[in-house]
């Protein structure tokens, strides 16, 4: 049989869900001793901590994505140079010149992995603790603690209970064989549409239950109910609902959770700076592949979310909203910054780490330096009069060059590409 668990199981998520657990039992802590103890609210709340608490790596991000914009001109033409070039000392070669680049501008080449390892458990372990409520909010569990106890008090109750979440088609997750706990019991209940509540209360077996049972659903839709919709309700269960019962302003509040859910999310993909990818064939591919998933992911989270519970939905339209006010907010730090300034810093936080660790600091050899100025390998040798001409043309390109700051590494890059575009045309 298919049960849910009171909290998570899987290998280090646990542990994360443990932390994140103390978080929104706090949040439903404070709401209740105001007086609104809402799980929905909880959730909002819950969403907008965890959050603002992962901007420094969104931000550590951008600018890692800002750095490469800069470096792409240099990267491009080190891989036309070495294209053709699949023997073990060209690759070599070509890998001395690349780290050289990213020397040159103080990053690492895996300068974005780090934020993204840090985040993907917390991202799973959001989706647990949402799934698990009652495991990790202490308030949650002690709603249904009476009808619990109750139930386990009836002769057979594990086999009923059973036979009840087949028969009203309840769904659980995680397979459990052994006879259900009271954890089990309490989860099963705490998912449990208003329909269910009233099928379980009106059941023989528990009929000298039925006003703790009553009452305990009373309660549950209490916490549960937000802005006039139960949150362990799917929009589709809703919808169906509100049709029948010609309820038309929950119809449309039910709709409107997967739309929100969509626009929401497509909106916080567009604020997203896109990082520039080489001008291959495979960049362009690259590119065109995260355009399509960035259009689809939002309109299958509007999908998944006609099937899930509103609480699932609350949690995506809450995430999308914090994600768009938190992008906006980088996106303006962002413009300001000065590049050279962001590679100076980093040079430095380089070469502090090595201090800690007794070695020098990180200095650009000069062949590392020499290999970075000439990716371009010369097709053929010019003679004297054409050395001086072309002398001529970049030194009148370069004082004419307006856009130009003076001394500035990521205005020179810039300059580069925009001269090699002017030669090709």
């Amino acid at each position: 049989m298919d049960i849910l668990l009171s909290k998570s199981t899987w290998f280090i998520i646990k542990w994360v869900c443990e932390v994140l657990g103390i978080i929104i039992n706090g949040i439903y802590i404070v709401l209740d001793k105001i007086g609104i103890p809402n799980i929905g609210l909880a959730i909002i709340f819950f969403t907008i901590v965890i959050n603002v608490l992962l901007t420094p790596l969104q931000v550590k991000q951008q600018k890692f994505s800002k750095m490469m914009n800069v470096m792409q001109p240099e990267l491009q033409k080190l891989q036309a140079k070495y294209k053709n070039k699949k023997d073990q000392a060209s690759q070599m070669k070509m890998q001395e010149e690349t780290m050289a680049i990213y020397q040159r501008y103080g990053v690492s080449p895996t300068g974005s992995c780090l934020p993204m390892i840090i985040q993907m458990p917390i991202m799973f372990a959001l989706y647990q603790v949402i799934y698990h409520i009652p495991g990790y909010i202490g308030g949650v569990k002690q709603v249904f603690s009476g009808a619990v106890e109750a139930i386990t008090n009836i002769s057979g109750y594990s086999d009923v209970l059973t036979k009840f979440i087949t028969d009203n088609s309840v769904r659980l997750f995680s397979s459990v064989e052994s006879t259900l706990t009271t954890n089990n019991i309490t989860d099963i209940l705490y998912i449990l549409k208003p329909s269910q509540w009233e099928k379980l209360a009106d059941m023989n077996v528990f009929s000298g239950i039925s006003d703790v049972l009553h009452k305990t659903a009373v309660s549950s839709e209490q916490i549960n109910m937000f802005l006039g919709i139960n949150i362990t309700e799917s929009p589709l269960d809703v919808i169906r609902t509100s049709w029948n019962d010609h309820s038309w302003l929950l119809l449309i509040g039910a709709l409107l959770v997967p739309v929100l859910a969509w626009f929401t999310q497509w909106i916080s993909y567009k604020l997203m700076p896109q990082q520039a990818t080489p001008g291959s064939e495979s960049g362009g591919g690259m590119a065109n592949s995260l355009k399509t998933m960035n259009t689809i992911m939002p309109v299958m989270s509007a999908f998944f979310c006609m099937t899930f519970s509103i609480g699932i939905g609350i949690y995506w339209i809450a995430g999308a909203v914090c994600r768009c006010i938190q992008q906006m907010v980088i996106n303006k730090q962002m413009n300001k910054l000065d590049v050279d300034q962001m590679i100076a810093m980093n040079q430095e936080k380089v070469n502090k780490k090595r201090e800690k660790r007794g070695l020098p600091p990180q200095k650009i050899t000069q062949q590392a330096k020499v290999n970075v100025r000439n990716i371009e390998e010369p097709r053929y040798e010019k003679t004297q009069a054409e050395k001086q001409e072309a002398m001529k043309k970049s030194t009148d390109y370069y004082n004419n060059n307006k856009n130009l700051k003076a001394g500035s590494l990521a205005s020179k890059a810039n300059m580069v590409r925009q001269f090699d575009d002017k030669k090709k045309k």
